[in-house]
This record gives C-alpha cells, sequence and structure tokens, in this order.
C-alpha cells in the first residue's frame, strides 16, 4: 500500500484554542474546590462553538439534555425502585427506558431543542442502568450542575474571546515564529 498519497494537514484553530481553554479553566477551578472535574469539561467541550451562536446551540443542546434527561431519569427511576427497592437490572427497566425515550423526544421537540436528544438519552441511560439506588438522586443533580457550569465556561470564554480576537493572536503567533521559515521559500 502506498502511503504517500495520504497527506496528514495538522491545522490548531481559534476554536480548538478556545475549547482547550474553556476545558481547562473549568478543571482549575474544580481541583480548587477539591471536586472531579469530568463532567463539567464534558459539558464546556461540547458546549464550545465557533462563535457565540453556535455555543449557545450546542451549549444548550448539552445542558437542557441533560436537565430533561436527569429530571426524567430520576423520576423514572424513583418509579422503578418502588417496585425493585434494590435497583438493578430487571426486564420491566425496558418498559420505563422505551417512555422516558418517548417523553425526553416529546419534550425536546415541543422546548424547540431537538439537539437535546442525544445528551438526554445518555443521562437517561445512565441513571436508569449504571446508577445505584443511594446515589441516584444526587447523581442527577450532580451531572445537571457539572454540565451547566462546563457549558458557562464554553460561553465565558466565548464571549471574552470572540473569534476576531483570538485569530488576530494566532497570527502574530504564527508570523513571529515562522517569519524566518518564508525567507527559505
Amino acid at each position: 500500500m502506498d502511503l504517500g498519497k495520504y497527506h496528514l494537514h495538522l491545522h490548531i484553530g481559534q476554536r480548538n484554542i478556545k475549547t482547550a481553554l474553556a476545558a481547562t479553566l473549568c478543571a482549575l477551578t474544580y481541583f480548587i474546590f477539591g471536586r472531579n472535574p469530568t463532567f463539567a469539561c464534558i459539558g464546556a467541550i461540547f458546549g464550545l462553538g465557533s462563535d457565540m451562536a453556535s455555543s449557545r446551540l450546542n451549549g444548550g443542546n448539552r445542558f437542557f439534555g441533560t436537565l430533561i434527561g436527569g429530571v426524567l431519569g430520576m423520576g423514572l427511576f424513583r418509579l422503578y425502585i418502588i417496585f425493585y427497592p434494590e435497583g438493578g437490572i430487571h426486564f420491566p427497566l425496558l418498559l420505563f427506558l422505551f417512555i422516558g425515550v418517548v417523553i425526553l423526544i416529546v419534550v425536546s421537540q415541543v422546548c424547540h431543542w431537538p439537539g437535546a436528544i442525544q445528551p438526554g438519552g445518555v443521562v437517561l441511560c445512565i441513571l436508569l442502568f449504571n446508577t445505584p439506588v443511594e446515589t441516584y438522586l444526587s447523581y442527577s443533580i450532580a451531572r445537571i450542575l457539572d454540565t451547566g457550569i462546563g457549558v458557562l465556561f464554553a460561553l465565558l470564554v466565548n464571549f471574552l474571546l470572540p473569534r476576531e480576537k483570538v485569530i488576530r493572536f494566532l497570527e502574530k503567533l504564527h508570523m513571529k515564529h515562522c517569519a524566518p521559515l518564508e525567507k527559505h521559500l
């Protein structure tokens, strides 16, 4: 196989820098408070778009999906443990999943936020299939709050560092480090 025809083009642009910055600032904040930053960082990474409008859309998808899936998951799991107080995975849980996904899709459509379906479904499935009975409420609330905080970091970074400002900085940095290269071309 001839690998010479495959050309890898790496590009670090303004969105890469802002996404890394939002996640890192988010993690730093969580470290200061002694908390695990995983889900907040995921919120920051998912929430960062190329501009404020796309950040609001991406972050909104992630946050509202987590909110809807979390609240729905708490309610359905509470009903489930009435029948199975020890939790675990039993056949009726499939019915709760089915009902939950249908409600999630309808609520996302009614709220005009169809992008919330996927992240909401993730949270719903984690709650129903992977969360101990003792911690399902605290887990759900923590995921909603962490995601919201991460999305806020993404929005803050995008607000404070608009695309144009970061592009100008990257161009200056590029010119500073690549100017001698131009002499060789």
